[in-house]
């Protein structure tokens, strides 16, 4: 079983360290200028804490702090940058809604890590691991 904790931590970091990257890029930062002051700085800042949560996480090494960052990432680029409600069209305010729904899960995934942590098999739990007293 506790390579499932190990297989979710993969499958939950692998998302965000794909898409960090797209954070540094021209385009990105100028697609969110649209609806975003100061996009030239917060869009690699927030790329900055996607990838540097996204790995804490997935290496299981301060996955409590690394959760955070991500819930840090995801609620304001929920909130700011999938407002379907205000979109007219109704395919694109349908796949807009996926995008926030599926970012409401996402934090709610990064909630129960930096509750829970990064389970057994993470550096957290080789760092922490106590030794046995010889009697």
């Amino acid at each position: 079983m506790k390579n499932l904790v190990l297989l979710g931590r993969i499958c939950f970091a692998l998302l965000f360290i794909m898409s960090a990257s797209g954070h540094f890029s021209a385009e990105t930062i100028n697609n969110v200028a649209a609806k975003v002051p100061f996009a030239s700085v917060l869009v690699p800042l927030s790329g900055v804490m996607e990838l540097l949560g996204a790995l804490s996480i997935l290496l299981g090494y301060k996955a409590k702090w690394g959760a955070w960052l991500i819930v840090l990432f995801l609620i304001p680029v929920t909130l700011t940058l999938h407002q379907f409600w205000t979109i007219e069209d109704p395919m694109a305010q349908r796949m807009d809604m996926v995008n926030f729904m599926k970012n409401i899960a996402l934090l709610g995934s990064a909630l129960l890590i930096g509750y829970f942590g990064s389970g057994p098999m993470s550096l957290d739990a080789i760092v922490h691991k106590k030794p046995v007293l010889a009697h």
